[in-house]
C-alpha cells in the first residue's frame, strides 16, 4: 500500500507542520495489469473520495504516474483531472445598516468548509433580515480569504 500525506510546513519549517489530507493507493489485483483502491481524505472536509483505478500496466512508469491517475479516478471516476477550479462568485449584500457581508450557505464547497474554518474564531455579523441570520460572515473577511491574507 501507498501512503500519500499532505503537510503543510509553515514557513517551510519542519515545527509546527500539520497533515492537511492523506491517500491510501492499495493493490487488490497482481499481475501485469493491475487493479488498485484509492481512499483520499482532507482534514477539513467531511466526505472523503475513493475510487477503483483498473488495468494499470505495472512497472512501466514512475510511481507518481501511479499516484496522480488514481487521484483524478478517485475525483472524478475517471482517468482524467477535472475541469481547473475557479474562485467561487458569491454575492456581497448590503444589510439594512448597511453592514457589507456574504451569506455562508452561498459559498459552494469545499471553499465554505475551509472559509468556515478560517473564521471560526471571527466576529461575525447577525444579519436579522438573511435566511439564517448567524450564517453570515463580513465581506471584507471573504475578501481577505481569497487573496490569502487570512
Amino acid at each position: 500500500m501507498l501512503r500519500i500525506t499532505v503537510e503543510l510546513m509553515p514557513g517551510g519549517r519542519l515545527q509546527g507542520r500539520r497533515t492537511l489530507a492523506t491517500a491510501d493507493i492499495g493493490r487488490i489485483r497482481s499481475g501485469a495489469l493491475a487493479d488498485y483502491q484509492i481512499d483520499m481524505e482532507e482534514d477539513l472536509l467531511p466526505n472523503p473520495w475513493s475510487g477503483m483505478f483498473q488495468d494499470y500496466p505495472r512497472w512501466s512508469a514512475s510511481v507518481w504516474d501511479l499516484v496522480a491517475r488514481s487521484i483524478a479516478v478517485a475525483l472524478t471516476g475517471k482517468e482524467e483531472l477535472p475541469p481547473r477550479p475557479v474562485q467561487p462568485r458569491v454575492p456581497v449584500h448590503l444589510s439594512a445598516d448597511r453592514t457589507s457581508y456574504v451569506r455562508l450557505d452561498e459559498i459552494p464547497e469545499p471553499t465554505r468548509s475551509y472559509f468556515a474554518h478560517n473564521i471560526r474564531a471571527s466576529t461575525r455579523p447577525i444579519i436579522d433580515e438573511a435566511p439564517d441570520p448567524l450564517g453570515c460572515a463580513y465581506s471584507w473577511d471573504w475578501n481577505d480569504f481569497l487573496a490569502g491574507l487570512r
